[in-house]
């Protein structure tokens, strides 16, 4: 899907740079930037992105998993990881934050291609589930799109 808005959140200008070429060159729009979880959190709520690329290792008091948990609990925006980390561990611990994907430093623009459209399709039908099993969703969901929530493909 082309034309999805991402929020960008990386404390390493070089990275943020080289992201932004990137997904232009994917054909993607970078809805803006954020160095730390707080500004990212600020930063869905105004611009209200498609996905957000989240660094886990940020500047701040909250790294990136802290903030993707508020971020897909508070705006239900799904959160793919961009981090040098491959440990077990690091791996293990964005799974249980809900992570849509994950991708390794340095990147490839393939490897992110892939992982951004993965996550928003399974965002997709995660909505649409949610739609059939719960018909007070329905009206969730119209009310959030309706007031300018992210848009995928004509979505409400």
């Amino acid at each position: 899907m082309t034309n999805a808005r991402i929020l960008i959140v990386e404390d390493e200008a070089i990275t943020v740079s080289a992201l932004k070429r990137e997904l232009a060159s994917l054909g993607y729009e970078v809805a803006a930037t954020a160095c730390t979880a707080d500004e990212a959190l600020n930063a869905v709520e105004l611009q209200k992105p498609d996905l957000v690329l989240m660094d886990i290792t940020l500047a701040g008091s909250l790294n990136g998993i802290v903030g993707a948990v508020a971020i897909r609990g508070n705006y239900h925006v799904p959160v793919v990881f961009l981090t040098a980390h491959a440990d077990d561990q690091t791996m293990e611990r964005a799974v249980a934050a809900g992570a849509f994907g994950y991708v390794l430093k340095p990147f490839s623009g393939a490897g992110l291609k892939a992982a951004i459209e993965t996550a928003l399709h399974k965002h997709q039908t995660e909505i649409e589930n949610r739609r059939v099993s719960d018909p007070a969703s329905r009206n969730r969901e119209r009310d959030h799109w309706s007031t300018g929530g992210p848009r995928h493909g004509g979505r409400p």
